[in-house]
């Protein structure tokens, strides 16, 4: 264990790294003469430095070419967003036309409930995780109220039966067994916010399908931190946002997969004319002909500036590929693992799960002594540049982030701490 809290170590480790030369196609914040050890990629992610390129393209494109930017150039804003597709595509695990870049997360996600929530007089539920993100929560609590059902008879919340507040497969096949008959929809997460917990979304869909419920995901936290195969999971619908680990900007345009099985079907839907036959959509006619596809779920064009930094991220995705991220990540969040059981034990409990098919890049750490001196050290290493993300009342959350962070961040992580302790 010595040798692996040595300066020595690290550098051996970071030039080895196949995958180091992507952290120089960033801007990382700096701290005094150096940089910032960086950990918020679960928040925000940091600037590719290619995004500014494209969103110069655009502006330049504007001020030159005005209202005939829509129609001219390899990036004419009329098919703007099918520059993301396919690269958004491999991400993600999908067809390209199960795939598109479009509004906000929650946006999507009310959007993607008027389809594929259709409550029966037997099935009238939503099963989602007990503590889910408060926006997640929001809209499931409002769909239901829109449609006059009562959320405390209709919304089922999974309580957690593991001792660190994660939930075991087990578990929650339980819960959908027992509530199968009534149950109309399940909203899952692909990584849990607050835990980190990952879970198997090919297994939640079978389960799910099997009690004659639709299944979608909330993947806020696993696009871009874990390879997905969104098309073989056989999900119905999943939604996510570009601003984590894809690095795409504050409130980056989201993104949206619709399985292809429902491309072509009359779904329910709130529609809006650019998810309108792109053939026809001109004509201005008064009959919505949906796109096939994802794409048919848009209602209006997209914001060109907002999907240029998208762009640039995955441009850096595509080269690095999602695999070889997965096996650097799996080494920066073991390595930071090691560290905290061995080093810093007395201090953080790991909250995420150990096991690596349950977990991304993120681990969650609660602070010993509770919330004054969880804060007491998210402050303190703070001012030693490292940036980590709180969560009430003790939590650290702190992500690796494979195309930008390094072996030497995590350690330096650890000194903070071995030094606020001190």
């Amino acid at each position: 264990m010595i040798e692996l809290v040595t300066d020595d170590y690290v550098r051996k480790q970071d030039a080895a790294d196949p995958l180091r030369a992507f952290r120089n196609e960033f801007l990382i914040p700096r701290h005094g003469d150096r940089e910032q050890a960086y950990f918020c990629g679960n928040s925000l992610g940091l600037q590719p430095k290619g995004a500014r390129a494209h969103v110069e393209e655009v502006l330049d494109k504007w001020a030159m070419e005005a209202v005939e930017g829509h129609f001219t150039g390899q990036a004419q804003w009329m098919s703007y967003h099918q520059l993301v597709r396919e690269q958004l595509a491999h991400v993600v695990g999908a067809q390209p036309s199960e795939v598109v870049a479009m509004n906000s997360l929650t946006a999507n996600l009310h959007l993607m409930m008027v389809s594929f929530y259709q409550p029966t007089i037997e099935r009238t539920a939503i099963l989602i995780e007990a503590g889910s993100f408060p926006s997640d929560r929001y809209a499931v609590e409002s769909q239901l109220r829109y449609r006059g059902l009562p959320p405390h008879l209709c919304l089922i919340e999974v309580e957690p039966d593991e001792w660190n507040g994660t939930i075991s497969m087990q578990h929650l096949e339980r819960v959908i067994a027992e509530h199968g008959p009534r149950l109309a929809l399940i909203l899952w997460p692909g990584v849990q916010y607050r835990t980190g917990q990952s879970f198997d979304l090919k297994e939640i869909t079978r389960l799910g399908h099997a009690a004659g419920a639709m299944v979608g995901f909330d993947l806020a936290h696993a696009a871009g931190n874990l390879p997905l195969q969104l098309h073989d999971s056989g999900a119905d619908f999943a939604v996510w946002c570009h601003y984590k680990y894809m690095n795409s900007g504050p409130g980056a345009v989201a993104g949206c997969f619709v399985h292809e099985r429902h491309a072509n079907t009359e779904r329910p839907r709130f529609a809006g004319w650019w998810g309108h036959d792109q053939s026809t959509r001109f004509r201005m006619g008064p009959e919505f002909v949906p796109i096939p596809g994802a794409e048919g779920w848009q209602l209006s064009n997209p914001p060109i500036l907002g999907l240029a930094p998208l762009r640039a991220s995955l441009e850096l995705f595509e080269r690095a590929g999602m695999d070889k991220l997965r096996e650097k990540s799996l080494k920066l969040t073991g390595y930071l693992e090691a560290l905290v059981r061995e080093c810093l034990a007395d201090t953080l409990q790991i909250v995420t799960p150990s096991e690596t098919d349950r977990r991304g890049c993120q681990l969650s750490l609660r602070v010993a002594g509770g919330r004054e001196q969880g804060r007491s050290l998210f402050e303190f290493i703070a001012t030693q540049g490292v940036l980590v993300d709180w969560r009430e009342p003790d939590v650290i959350r702190i992500s690796p982030a494979p195309l930008y962070n390094t072996h030497a961040d995590v350690l330096r992580f650890v000194s903070a701490v071995e030094a606020w302790r001190a």
